[in-house]
């Protein structure tokens, strides 16, 4: 089980803490395994929140209990990292132990020198701000995120949520990362500093588009024409072409080809059959079509993915 701690402080960004403990601290009983989860900090509370109430946290004055460190923000003040803080997360790091940080956390990561020499990203808003302050990173600011397994960063507080998720991914595996983004009712497609997808929600209702949609998810192995895509959801092409990329923001043909993908990466995940078979289980044409669009999206190879992420392959 992972011993994940959330860290607050006097003017923690509320959002971004509940982000954390929306994903993280829930109990998740249709889950065998989850988080253990604590909100900590290194001061005595109550804390105040940047929404101006107060929280209470458990104090503590180390994180040797805990494998994961989740920062929700940071000021992006000059003022200096509290002591207590600075070493406790400085041997964190050093033990090799995972921290991700949401929106300004980044500049806390930045200030103890743990993303020099490294690729990192916070919100816009604080970019130039971040360069001119950590030259030694590189701060790129068209991604939602940027993770590498240990160290983590997000773009702005939604981006946040991609990054959990990512992290989900690596500990859990796809199929409940999926899960956990349709309970949030996420957006169908974002993509961060490596490939995210999530499976996508369906609003509640009985409207015709929203059936369509599902209708869809359920028949992914199959032939979809758009057109008929289009009629299921009782709209002209033009009229469901305009509605689709004003909801998802991408095209119905794209989002088809994302949600094949998803669908593949779960079998790759959960089965071990070949790639022909994977293929027309998540409605590719063949072989070939899914090995382009899984290298083009993920960077990596249908076979290579299995072999990471399959406990089958080298039971």
């Amino acid at each position: 089980m992972q011993n994940l701690a959330i860290l607050a402080f006097d003017d923690v960004a509320f959002f971004e803490l509940g982000c954390a403990v929306e994903l993280f601290a829930l109990p998740r009983p249709s889950l065998d395994d989850w988080y253990k989860c604590d909100l900590v900090s290194f001061s005595a509370g109550p804390l105040k929140t940047t929404a101006g109430f107060h929280i209470c946290a458990r104090q503590i004055d180390n994180l040797d209990p805990f494998t994961t460190l989740v920062i929700p923000s940071w000021p992006t003040t000059l003022s200096p990292v509290p002591e207590p803080i600075a070493r406790a997360v400085l041997q964190f790091h050093a033990q090799g132990k995972r921290i991700i940080s949401f929106c300004s956390g980044a500049f806390l990561l930045a200030e103890l020198g743990l993303l020099d020499g490294r690729t990192a990203t916070t919100h816009w808003a604080y970019s130039d701000l971040f360069k001119s302050r950590f030259p030694k990173v590189n701060c790129i600011d068209d991604v939602l995120y940027v993770y590498d397994g240990l160290l983590g960063c997000s773009a702005g507080s939604s981006a946040a949520i991609d990054l959990c998720l990512e992290m989900i991914r690596d500990d859990y595996g796809y199929k409940t990362a999926n899960q956990i983004a349709r309970a949030m009712v996420l957006s169908a497609h974002r993509k961060g500093g490596q490939a995210q997808f999530a499976e996508t929600p369906i609003a509640q209702g009985n409207s015709q588009f929203h059936n369509a949609v599902d209708w869809a998810l359920k028949n992914l192995d199959k032939t979809i024409h758009i057109d008929i895509f289009a009629q299921k959801a009782n709209m002209s092409r033009r009229t469901f072409d305009r509605k689709f990329r004003a909801d998802f923001n991408i095209s119905a043909k794209e989002w088809l080809t994302h949600q094949r993908l998803n669908l593949a990466k779960e079998i790759l995940e959960g089965k071990n059959c070949s790639i022909e078979n994977v293929a027309a289980q998540a409605g590719f044409d063949n072989a070939t079509t899914l090995r382009h669009h899984f290298r083009k999206e993920f960077g990596i190879s249908p076979t290579l993915y299995r072999k990471n992420f399959n406990p089958l392959v080298n039971a």
